[in-house]
């Protein structure tokens, strides 16, 4: 697979977890729960670092939340966010409960003397701040200033939040440039990348439900990645947040940054197909998700050409009429009928991930 050189950026440090730098492209989520119900809360997030979740961001509305993110804080396998917004207090109280990074608009902090103390609190507390810039809440003025809401409005308030922080000697920064079209998005980026070395946080914002969310996001996201751009990513969708690890790494895979879990390949079956491979792929995928090994998988539809087409694959299965090959590497082990192809599939799976334990 083809290597995508990635650009440099200052290295910052999340909890353990290496953000820039040399480090591979951390996957995030964000909780949909109530902060405030620590038990809901703390499920979710242990459901999300099942799924390969490596930072998850909750919502710090009021000063109820923040003292229950100390307690989740304190119970959470994963580094977490606090995301503030307008009250700089939450901040600070989200710093005094172990928060492992904050996220603010600087913008709508409001007085700077109030951005002063959350950047000495973070300092003090040797964590970062990641600066959120959405195209939905520019300041009037840069609008007016730069002809709209477009890459060089939303680049302007990024690099004024960080001149904000730099004047008072903070820079464990990490820049976020969001819009809910992926077209502006990819802009955004790749005009902000060229004017600092922070590390870059990517999203669609807004991208959508499940199917239209992922496509938008894929698009975005993975055009950026595809030009070295980006340290750390959310696809954000309106969903549950384990489906934005899903789509994360399914996108990070694709372009060959990350490996996590099975990689499935099926064709999109023609008239030459005599089974069900619909079926049988959805069955497939859902079995898949207990694996944790990087292997590839292919389902294909034609037993004639399916093991040379996925010849790349550790290991599939192709249709013929009511029957399946069983393949490796595209050497073909044995044919079994479609009745029992899955389970075969399954069972071969099985035994590649105990020789590679």
């Amino acid at each position: 697979m083809l290597s995508y050189p990635r650009r440099k950026t200052k290295k910052v440090m999340v909890g353990g977890l290496a953000i820039g730098g040399d480090a591979p492209v951390v996957v995030q989520s964000m909780n949909n729960t109530d902060t405030r119900d620590a038990d809901a809360s703390l499920r979710q997030i242990l459901q999300l670092a099942e799924a390969g979740c490596e930072i998850s961001r909750l919502a710090v509305p009021d000063m109820e939340a923040a003292d229950a993110f100390a307690r989740i804080r304190r119970l959470s396998p994963l580094p977490l966010v606090a995301d503030i917004h307008f009250d700089y207090r939450l901040a600070l109280a989200a710093i005094n409960a172990g928060a492992d990074k904050i996220r603010i608009n600087p913008g709508n902090i409001g007085d700077p003397e109030r951005v002063r103390q959350i950047a000495d609190a973070a300092r003090k507390a040797g964590i970062p701040i990641r600066v959120g810039v959405n195209s939905g809440s520019l300041k009037q003025s840069l609008i007016n200033a730069h002809g709209g809401v477009n890459e060089a409005a939303m680049t302007a308030s990024a690099l004024d939040s960080v001149a904000m922080l730099e004047r008072f000697g903070f820079d464990q920064i990490v820049l976020s440039i969001k819009a809910s079209d992926p077209a502006l998005a990819i802009a955004a980026y790749r005009l902000l990348s060229r004017k600092t070395d922070y590390p870059l946080h990517l999203g669609v914002t807004e991208a959508g439900t499940l199917r239209e969310g992922v496509i938008r996001s894929a698009v975005g996201i993975g055009t950026l990645l595809a030009e070295g751009i980006g340290d750390t990513l959310r696809v954000s969708l309106t969903a549950d947040p384990v489906e934005e690890i899903h789509a994360a790494y399914a996108i990070l895979k694709s372009l060959g940054l990350r490996r996590r879990g099975p990689e499935l390949i099926s064709c999109p079956t023609c008239g030459r197909t005599a089974v069900d491979l619909q079926k049988v792929a959805e069955t497939v995928e859902e079995k898949l998700k207990s694996i944790r090994h990087p292997i590839r998988v292919a389902v294909m539809g034609c037993a004639v050409n399916g093991p040379g087409e996925a010849r790349h694959a550790d290991i599939g299965i192709a249709g013929g009429k009511g029957e399946f090959l069983i393949f490796r590497k595209g050497e073909i082990l044995r044919k079994v009928p479609q009745e029992e192809a899955v389970k075969a599939l399954m069972d071969e799976i099985d035994k590649l991930c105990a020789s590679l334990n």
